[in-house]
C-alpha cells in the first residue's frame, strides 16, 4: 500500500537518505559562513555602493597585477551651482581715461561689478567709486569676453559705491541681494571677481565670514585725518586688486556684500573687506533716483577735540575739566541747518540726538543715520557753559532755501 500522508523519499545506493536534521545543520552553516563573508566585505561598501578600488586592490595582492581604481566624483555641489548661476552677473569694469593733450584715451585700470537689476531697455551694475573715479569712458566686460559701453548713473565717494547703466540686450543674468544682517561669523562665503585685471576674470575664492560690523577709518577728503568709519564685513576669502566691486555671496547664492578693499600689509594675510548689502541697497537706490546720495548735513566744518592741543581746551575753549571728548566747530555756513539754529565757531558738540559724541567720526555716524527733514537735539559747550539747540536737518542741495 501507498501512504499518501507522507512525501515519498527516493534513495539510491550511491545517495544515502538525508534526515531533516541534516538539512537544518547545512543551512545553519551556510548562514554563518555568509554572515562572516558579509562582515569581511562591509568595510569596502560605501553609501553609494561597492568601492571597487578596494576589491581590486585585494585581488591584485593575490595575483600581483598593478591596481586600477575607479572613483566617481560628483561636481554638482552647492559651490559649483552658485558659481554657475551667479558668475554671468559678475562683470569686469574698465576705466578709460584721456592719457595725453591730444585726447587719446587708454585703459587706466579695471575692477569688477555686479549686475543687480534689468528691465526691457537697461541693466544696472553696482561697483566701487574708486574703480570708476576719473574715468572719461567706462566699459563693461561680460563673461563671454565681449564689451559694452556703460553710462555712469551716480557715484558716492563716502560709501565707495557707484551705479552704471548698460543696454540690456546682451545681459543674461542678474544677481539678487541677500540680507547681510543675518550673516554670522564662521559662515561660508564665496567671492567672485577679476583679481589683477580681466586676464583672471571670473575668479572664484571661498572662505568664511571672519567678522561682522567692522569699523574701518576712511579719509574721504585726503586731509590725513579719518572722517568716516566704513562698516564692513571681514572675510578670509581672497580679495585682491581687481576684485573691487565684485560679489560676496552666501551659500544661498545671494549677494551679501560688495567687495571693496583688503588690508595689504606684509604682516597681514586673509583680511578682505566687503560693504554689507544692508548699506549698499539704500545707496544704489538714491544713486538711481538722484545721481547722488541725499544725506542730511549740518553745514559745519569740524575737528575732533582730541586733535586739538590741550592748552586750548582751557585757554581758548574754556571747557570744564570733565569734558575730554567732542567735536569742535571750526566754521559754520550761516544758511545751513547749524547756522540757522545758532551754532558758532569754537562751539564744542558733546551730544547729538541723545548720543554722546566722542569725535567727528562719531558725530557723522549719528548724523548719517538720520533722514532729511528730521529734527535733532544738539548739546554743546560755548565759553565753558553747556547749551542745547534743536536743528532741522536738510540736504546740501537745499542750502539757502
Amino acid at each position: 500500500m501507498v501512504d499518501y500522508d507522507r512525501e515519498e523519499e527516493h534513495t539510491t545506493p550511491e545517495q544515502p537518505k538525508r534526515s531533516k536534521k541534516g538539512y537544518f545543520l547545512s543551512s545553519l552553516i551556510g548562514v554563518i559562513v555568509g554572515a562572516v563573508l558579509m562582515a569581511f566585505l562591509m568595510p569596502y561598501f560605501s553609501n553609494e555602493g561597492l568601492d571597487t578600488g578596494a576589491l581590486d586592490q585585494q585581488q591584485n595582492n593575490n595575483n600581483g597585477r598593478e591596481s586600477i581604481r575607479t572613483v566617481n566624483v560628483s561636481v554638482n555641489n552647492a559651490v559649483t551651482k552658485i558659481v554657475s548661476n551667479v558668475s554671468p552677473a559678475v562683470v569686469g569694469v574698465v576705466n578709460i581715461q584721456k592719457s595725453d593733450i591730444w585726447g587719446e584715451s587708454g585703459e587706466a585700470g579695471s575692477g569688477s561689478g555686479v549686475i543687480y537689476k534689468k528691465n526691457d531697455n537697461s541693466a544696472y551694475v553696482v561697483t566701487n567709486h574708486h574703480v570708476i573715479e576719473g574715468a572719461s569712458q567706462i566699459e563693461i566686460s561680460l563673461k563671454d569676453g565681449s564689451r559694452v559701453a556703460a553710462e555712469l548713473v551716480g557715484s558716492d565717494q563716502l560709501m565707495d559705491l557707484a551705479v552704471l547703466r548698460v543696454k540690456s540686450d546682451k545681459i543674461k543674468a542678474v544677481a539678487d541681494f541677500g540680507n547681510s544682517d543675518k550673516v554670522q561669523s564662521g559662515e561660508p562665503v564665496i567671492a567672485i571677481g577679476n583679481p589683477l585685471g580681466l586676464e583672471f576674470a571670473g575668479s572664484v575664492t571661498q572662505g568664511v565670514i571672519s567678522g561682522t560690523e567692522r569699523a574701518i577709518p576712511v579719509d574721504s577728503n585726503d586731509d590725513g585725518q579719518p572722517d568716516w568709519n566704513a562698516e564692513v564685513l571681514q572675510t578670509d576669502a581672497a580679495i585682491n586688486p581687481g576684485n573691487s566691486g565684485g560679489a560676496l555671496l552666501n551659500m544661498d547664492g545671494k549677494v551679501i556684500g560688495i567687495n571693496s578693499m583688503k588690508i595689504a600689509e606684509s604682516a597681514v594675510e586673509g583680511i578682505g573687506l566687503s560693504i554689507p548689502s544692508k548699506l549698499v541697497i539704500p545707496v544704489i537706490e538714491d544713486l538711481e533716483k538722484y545721481g547722488k546720495v541725499k544725506r542730511p548735513f549740518l553745514g559745519i566744518e569740524m575737528k575732533s577735540l582730541s586733535d586739538i592741543a590741550s592748552y586750548h581746551w582751557d585757554e581758548t575753549l574754556k571747557l570744564p575739566k570733565d569734558v575730554t571728548n567732542g567735536a569742535v566747530v571750526m566754521g559754520v555756513d550761516a544758511f545751513s541747518p547749524a547756522g540757522k539754529a545758532g551754532l558758532k565757531e569754537l562751539d564744542v558738540i558733546t551730544e547729538f540726538d541723545g548720543y554722546k559724541v566722542n569725535d567727528i567720526v562719531d558725530l557723522r555716524k549719528r548724523l548719517y543715520q538720520k533722514k532729511v527733514g528730521d529734527r535733532v537735539k544738539v548739546k554743546f559747550y560755548r565759553s565753558g557753559k553747556e547749551k542745547s539747540v534743536d536743528i532741522k536737518l536738510s540736504s546740501a542741495d537745499q542750502l539757502g532755501s
